[in-house]
Parts: structure tokens; C-alpha cells; sequence
């Protein structure tokens, strides 16, 4: 039930009785998924609920007339035709298994068995044409009550218990990086901010912490080891939290929280609870001494270890420690965004304290860009209607992408051709470059852009029951400012301007000439529709940087691009 699509059904069925999502869960494939209107309207009194015989109503009356499950064929085929209850069966196994000539055999059986029972045959033919039809999609109630009760169980959770719900949803999909990053964007839709791990709260999996965020699981980052968590948890438990990075040192086992764990534990950010250090001096050692940060602290934390030992085994154990310096860990500038992220996904498979795309989110609202999710659920639907043999139109889409990893290769008949491997904020996507595509945007093979892509789903030229996702353009994202700006409106009431918005506006068109209009609407406080345009045919503006923040920030403004047809 979380697909966009039943979503949209459920909201117009308003289900009132556990019956309801049986059918939907019956209804929503293909095939079925055509008679999910009829339902809606016939519940809700919209359309006519009618029976072929009257005989029928007594199993078709729970699902408004439409036979949707196979046990109400099965009993029907008893009541019409006399069937057994041996041959019902058979039927139900023909039409899960499509034996459409199992089928056609028993058709005479079922007709001379309707017309025993003082049936119309002609009425008794169309039912089984219905049925032979229905026999390509049909489905078991048992089979679909289970999958609506457990889905009926987890809605209540994530109602509920949101947090509780989607924390133990996203430990169950630790090794699965498509469907973790798919409930990380759910949980934040919810309201549930996902934290990144923490050595002073997380545990092994997700859990919540007492803020009701949820808090990544240190289970989840490669290179940690169950040993080295079960380390950390175990004396942070005992002993409380960390002060500070030299006191985690001090305390945690070094033989399981080895070298190779501090530094996965580093990169994820796991020690950012940690004023002492930013992620980049762990790993910085200065030109005249190879050692990194991680390694002065690992030789720091052995060399306590050590004094410790040695105070415990001697005569006067009971004295006081003598205390160890601290090392002296080099300064260093901090990681950029984009290291800082890549360093998270090398050791947890995702983006944790941000994505690639986030300094793009202007971007991304204002100039129709596509989803990878969406596009993925827009052709699945069309290549069910391509299945279908209906005729399909070209559709374009624009994906606003950040490229994880592109391949350069030669097949096996010496030809060149790519690989790009994109992702957003909702998914992932392999995308192909052959012949002349690959000579088109070749330059753009490259791993760590971010790119503007846009490309059209149509049938497959010689397989027009598939169909393809083909690449028209491809751009830099930071080019299409200039790029597609073909006018930036401004529509906000008169009364809620301020004199500080005029000037801004003001001095940022005379300081960025550019080839974009600029028109800015105010309407009337008591009649929204009565609007006047304020526009200058002389001064054309660049979209530059200032006037991106300055709009995304303006809550009064609401902003639309009009686009060019470059």
C-alpha cells in the first residue's frame, strides 16, 4: 500500500471495513487494476451495482458486483453449474495458472451444467467469456487478506508509532541500500528526522532516542564489526557517555575497536558528538610525519591501555595513574560537502548529513524536474499499457542527478559505449550510452557530477511492446540557470512587500544583467484576483546566487520560472 498509486485509489475509496483492502490488494495489478473505478463509484453509489443472474449476488454482493477473487468463482461454478467441489478447484488452478486450454474444456461442462439449472445460455456464455478473461489476472482471497492484514498491522504502526515504526522497518533493510534511502526519504516526510550514528547514542540498529529522532545504527557501517559495537555499547552502558574523543580512546577495547573501525567510524561521523576534532584531522598527518590523526590516537589510547595494565599488575596499584599527554592532533581545513558525503556512503552505502543535490533544491522545485521514483513508476504504467498493445506516446522528463559512477567500455565487436550511474533523493538509475549517444555526452562520464538530464520514454524501435528511457540533453545543473530562464515572476500580496524586498530586488537587477526577464505581480488584499504587473522591458537579469537564496527564503513570494526552449 505504499505506492503512489494505491495511495490514490485508497484516499478516493475511503475504506470503512477490513474488506476493502482485501479487494484493493486483489484489485492493483495489471489487469484488475481497470475495474478499481468501478469499485470506488459502486461503494460510494456513484454507478449501478448489477448482476448477470440473480443467483450471483449472494458471493459478487461484498465486492459490489465485480468478481475479483477466485474462491468467489470456484463458488459460483457450484451454485450456476453443479460443479464439485474437485472441478471448482480445477478451475481456480486453470485460472491461476492461465491453462486457457484447461479452460476452453471445461466451458461446455459449465454451460450444460447452467442450462440444467434453468439458466439463460446466451447470459451463461458472456460469464464464461468474464471469467475466461478474469482468468489472466485472478487471485486468491486467502492469499490477499494476509497481505492486507499485515499491511493493515504496519499502517497502525506508522500511524501510531512513526518513529518506533520506521526504525525497525529500516534495520530490517540494513543491506538493502535502495529500500534503506527509499525509508530514510519516508521517514523525513513524516516528520522523523534520521539521525546520523553517534558513538554516544546509537546502538547496534536503528533505534529512537528520547527526542523521538531516529538514530543510525552503528550495525550498519562496513568495516565497524559487530565486536568493535558490542564494545562501544557494552562500556558506554556501564561507564556512561564519552567526554570526549581521548576518553572514548581510553576506554574502548583497541584489539575490537581496531584502527580500520575508528577510521569507519570517522568518516561516518559518528565522532561529530566530539568537539575536540573535525572529520578531516583523522586522517591529515602534516608533509614531515606520516602519521594520521586516527594513528596518534590509536598510539595514544594503547599507550594508556599499557600504563593502566602495568599500575593493576604492580605493588602499588592502589596509587594514582601517572597521567599520559595528550597527542597533539594537526589542524587542517575541514572536508568540503561533497568529500564529506562521499566519505559517509564509502562506509554506510548512503548519504547521512546531506545529499549532493541539496544546494540544488531551487532547482529541483522550480523547473519541472522528474523524480527518479516517479519515472520509475511512470513507466512501469506505460510499459503495462505496451504490454497491452495500446499505442503509447512519447513522453519527455527532465532527472536532476548526481553521478555515483561512470563507466567507459568496448563490447565484445569493438564498439565504445558508457554507463552512468545516477541517484537523487528518492533512488538510483543505470543509464546506457550507445553509438552516437556515447559521442554526444561522453564528456560527461564522469563520477561526482551533477547533471540536467533531459530524455523522453518511448517504444523500443524494433520491440515497441518495451519501451526506453532515451537521453535528449545533457547539462551541467549549475548551467541551467542561465540556461532555461526564460522570465523569473514574483506574485505577492501588496500589503506583505517590504521596503527591504524592494531593494533588494532593486540592487540585484542593476548588479546581474543578464537574458532573463523579471516581472513581479502584487494583488489586492481583499481581491486576490485583481493583480497589477510590475516588470522593467529594459533591465533583464541573470539568475545569480544572491537572488536564488533571497527567493527560496521569502515566504510571501510565490516564485515560478518560466522557461526558454533551449
Amino acid at each position: 500500500f505504499e505506492s503512489k498509486g494505491m495511495q490514490k485509489y485508497l484516499r478516493a475509496l475511503k475504506p470503512d471495513q477490513f474488506g476493502d483492502l482485501i479487494a484493493m490488494n486483489a484489485l492493483y495489478r495489471p489487469g484488475p487494476i481497470a475495474y478499481i473505478p468501478n469499485y470506488i463509484d459502486r461503494k460510494h453509489g456513484r454507478e449501478d451495482i448489477s448482476y448477470d443472474l440473480p443467483e450471483m449476488e449472494e458471493y459478487l454482493k461484498e465486492t459490489h458486483g465485480i468478481a475479483v477473487y477466485q474462491e468467489q468463482v470456484m463458488l459460483l461454478s457450484q451454485k450456476l453449474a453443479g460443479f464439485t467441489k474437485g472441478e471448482a478447484d480445477t478451475l481456480r488452478k486453470a485460472m491461476g495458472k492461465k491453462k486457457i486450454a484447461v479452460l476452453e474444456k471445461m466451458k461446455s461442462k459449465f454451460l450444460d451444467g447452467c442450462k440444467e439449472k434453468g439458466h439463460d445460455p446466451k447470459i451463461c456464455d458472456k460469464i464464461w467469456e468474464d471469467w475466461k478473461a478474469f482468468a489472466s489476472y485472478a487471485f486468491n482471497k486467502s492469499h490477499s487478506t494476509c497481505y492486507a492484514f499485515v499491511a493493515y498491522q504496519t499502517a497502525y504502526l506508522k500511524a501510531h508509532y512513526p518513529a518506533e515504526y520506521m526504525a525497525a522497518i529500516m534495520t530490517n533493510h540494513l543491506n538493502n541500500i535502495e529500500k534503506l534511502t527509499f525509508h530514510m526519504e519516508e521517514s523525513k516526510r513524516i516528520g522523523v528526522p534520521v539521525l546520523g550514528p553517534n558513538v554516544n547514542e546509537s546502538g547496534h540498529n536503528f533505534t529512537v532516542n528520547e527526542e523521538g529522532k531516529i538514530r543510525f545504527g552503528l550495525a550498519g557501517l562496513k568495516g565497524v564489526g559487530d565486536s568493535a559495537v558490542d564494545n562501544i555499547v557494552n562500556e558506554r552502558i556501564e561507564n556512561g557517555p564519552f567526554e570526549s574523543i581521548f576518553d572514548f580512546i581510553q576506554r574502548i577495547n583497541l584489539r575490537s575497536v581496531n584502527k580500520r573501525a575508528m577510521e569507519c567510524l570517522a568518516k561516518s561521523g559518528a565522532f561529530d558528538c566530539f568537539d575536540d576534532l573535525h572529520r578531516a584531522q583523522y586522517f591529515f598527518h602534516p608533509e614531515n610525519d606520516p602519521k594520521t590523526g586516527i594513528e596518534r590516537l590509536v598510539r595514544f589510547g594503547n599507550q594508556s591501555h599499557a600504563s593502566k595494565t602495568q599500575m593493576e599488575g604492580s605493588l602499588f596499584g592502589e596509587m594514582e595513574m601517572p597521567e599520559i599527554d595528550l597527542p597533539e592532533i594537526p589542524e587542517c581545513d575541514p572536508w568540503t560537502l561533497m568529500v564529506r558525503l562521499e566519505k559517509e556512503r564509502e562506509v554506510a552505502g548512503i548519504y547521512l548529513s546531506g545529499h549532493p543535490l541539496d544546494s540544488y533544491k531551487f532547482e529541483l522545485k522550480h523547473y519541472r524536474f522528474t523524480s527518479l521514483r516517479a519515472l520509475k513508476d511512470q513507466m512501469e504504467d506505460l510499459a503495462e499499457k505496451a504490454q497491452e498493445g495500446k499505442s503509447i506516446k512519447d513522453k519527455r522528463f527532465r532527472l536532476g542527478v548526481y553521478v555515483t559512477e561512470a563507466l567507459d567500455r568496448v563490447s565484445k565487436k569493438g564498439n565504445k559505449y558508457g554507463k552512468l550511474l545516477v541517484q537523487d533523493y528518492t533512488g538510483a538509475r543505470e543509464l546506457m550510452l550507445f553509438k552516437s549517444d556515447f559521442i554526444k555526452f561522453s564528456k560527461f562520464l564522469t563520477s561526482g557530477l551533477i547533471l540536467c538530464i533531459d530524455g523522453v520514454v518511448q517504444p523500443k524501435k524494433f520491440r515497441p511492446e518495451e519501451i526506453e528511457f532515451k537521453i535528449l540533453k545533457i547539462q551541467l545543473l549549475d548551467e541551467i540557470r542561465t540556461t532555461l530562464t526564460d522570465e523569473i515572476e514574483i506574485a505577492a500580496r501588496a500589503s506583505s512587500i517590504t521596503s527591504e524586498q524592494v531593494d533588494f530586488l532593486a540592487n540585484n537587477l542593476q548588479e546581474n544583467p543578464g537574458g532573463s526577464g523579471f516581472r513581479l505581480y502584487l494583488s489586492d488584499e481583499d481581491d486576490p484576483k485583481q493583480r497589477i504587473s510590475l516588470c522593467s522591458l529594459k533591465k533583464r537579469v541573470e539568475m545569480n546566487e544572491d537572488l536564488v537564496q533571497f527567493l527560496d527564503t521569502q515566504k510571501n513570494f510565490n516564485v515560478r520560472i518560466s522557461m526558454n526552449n533551449n
